[in-house]
């Protein structure tokens, strides 16, 4: 099968869910990183959004994360999307879900504002109380089974890594099932992989970047 290139930047979580589906499925990849602040020229041509990650293979191109993860379940073996399709669909919108909080830790993590940061901080906790009532035994969001939307989430609660050794900012409080999945995922082999050695301290560095309120306890 030709082979594939993942163009990348190192902090995107949309980078991290593709680099994670083709960890659990054992396909082999290259990884091309990217300046997002400097876009080369053949990037610009083959993304028509200017966004990563993109999946090369050979004159194919693929763009946006949910149709990568998407194609690379259907083409590669083992299945980790549910086989039914109302669980699928359920799945996918959970996946949504999931890009709404990536949205609320961009504030978390830019804004100078403290009532807006607090503000945040409530939203999260209150989109995390939704998920812990969908939870069950674990380890995964399904149970056993290691599925799409937990390769949706690992980056997600990679961000409190680094968060929670900034300030306790509360937002798992109360919620067991959250804090037992984020563990199993954080010790998946995929999940470990998915981001640069490094990757704790170009956060920091852009958190000092943007010299928002979270950055103050840097």
């Amino acid at each position: 099968m030709t082979s594939l290139k993942l163009v990348s930047f190192d902090l995107c979580p949309y980078v991290q869910r593709a680099a994670i589906v083709l960890a659990e499925k054992g396909v082999p990849f290259e990884r091309i990183t990217i300046d997002l602040a400097d876009k080369p020229d053949w990037f610009i041509a083959l993304s028509p959004l200017g966004k990563v990650p993109l999946l090369q293979m050979g004159e194919a191109v693929l763009f946006e994360s949910a149709p990568i993860v998407e194609y690379l379940d259907e083409v590669y073996a083992p299945r980790i999307h549910p086989a039914a399709a109302l669980d699928r669909a359920r799945h996918r919108a959970w996946i949504e879900f999931g890009s709404s909080i990536l949205a609320d830790l961009w504030t978390l993590e830019t804004t100078k504002d403290d009532a807006v940061f607090a503000q945040k901080i409530a939203v999260l906790k209150g989109k995390f109380a939704r998920i812990e009532a969908e939870l069950g035994a674990g380890p995964f969001f399904a149970g056993d089974a290691f599925s799409i939307v937990d390769a949706v989430f690992a980056p997600v609660f990679r961000y409190f890594d680094l968060f929670d050794a900034i300030r306790d900012l509360g937002v798992f409080d109360g919620l067991p099932r959250i804090r037992a999945w984020r563990a199993a995922l954080a010790a998946r082999p995929s999940v470990r992989g998915a981001v640069v050695p490094d990757y704790a301290d170009r956060l920091r560095a852009f958190l000092r970047k943007h010299d928002g309120v979270i950055a103050r306890g840097l």
